[in-house]
């Protein structure tokens, strides 16, 4: 069995956790139609959530090496398989 870097699965556990509380902010933006409300949504909303979604697609395609990061070096599922107890 490999050696566990505490260290380092520390600060990835911390890592996670921030990653964890951004997406339910996000979830609660999104449920809440980011603070738009129907009657003053204008372009400028459209275009704010166009540059949101840029965002979330360059994530996702690093996370699952897809789009610009497909084929390109090693990404985490390449990594020794890990399993974490909540």
């Amino acid at each position: 069995m490999p050696k566990t870097d505490d260290a380092a699965l520390a600060a990835f556990v911390a890592r996670k956790a921030e990653i964890d509380a951004a997406l339910d902010r996000i979830r609660a933006a999104s449920d809440d139609h980011f603070f738009a409300s129907p009657e003053h949504v204008h372009w400028g909303h459209v275009t704010a959530l166009a540059d949101h979604t840029a965002l979330l697609k360059r994530i996702t395609d690093a996370i699952y090496a897809e789009g610009e990061h497909a084929n390109v070096g090693t990404h985490l599922r390449s990594v020794v398989p890990v399993t974490f107890m909540d």
